[in-house]
């Protein structure tokens, strides 16, 4: 005999509600789960997502491409503080990192390289003319630029080796 479909949710248990934060600012984090996979607490963590505005199934989804692939990237719409969510996730056996969102000053890390315009947009594969606009402040890199510039930043010599493609494989 077929049971009501109250009667299956009854069985199930009573549901938890979430207590959702109520103020935040929108951030993309990137989650890491521990290196002791056997730490992470997988249900507290889709738990302190949807707490932050994600719905249950995007957490759970978010979790498990976490433990599966070593990482996610995602978008939390409400984070009302990032040493309170840091802990929290902690707690459960997964760090977090905001994902950069700072603009690059053109100029400081061209100089810090050591490097002329010229070198710097030929050993990056960046239009010359966009450089000097960007160092002169009449333009600003769009977000693709400014990802790139980021990349750059913390990994000149990997950068700069992408560009690269041997002449025996032309």
């Amino acid at each position: 005999m077929k049971s009501s479909l109250k009667e299956r949710f009854a069985r199930l248990g009573p549901a938890r509600a979430i207590d959702r934060v109520r103020g935040g600012s929108p951030a993309v984090l990137s989650l890491r789960p521990s290196p002791n996979r056997k730490q992470v607490k997988t249900v507290s963590i889709a738990l302190a997502l949807a707490k932050r505005g994600l719905s249950m199934l995007r957490a759970k989804r978010a979790v498990e491409e976490m433990v599966e692939c070593g990482r996610v990237v995602l978008l939390l719409p409400k984070v009302e503080s990032y040493s309170a969510l840091a802990a929290e996730l902690a707690e459960a056996g997964c760090s977090a990192a905001s994902m950069a969102a700072h603009e690059v000053d053109v100029r400081e890390l061209r100089e810090r390289l050591g490097l002329t315009q010229e070198q710097f947009a030929l050993r990056f594969g960046l239009d010359l003319d966009a450089v000097r606009n960007w160092e002169h402040k009449r333009r600003t890199p769009d977000p693709a630029a400014q990802s790139y510039l980021r990349v750059i930043e913390r990994m000149p010599q990997q950068a700069s080796e992408a560009q690269e493609k041997s002449i025996a494989e032309a």
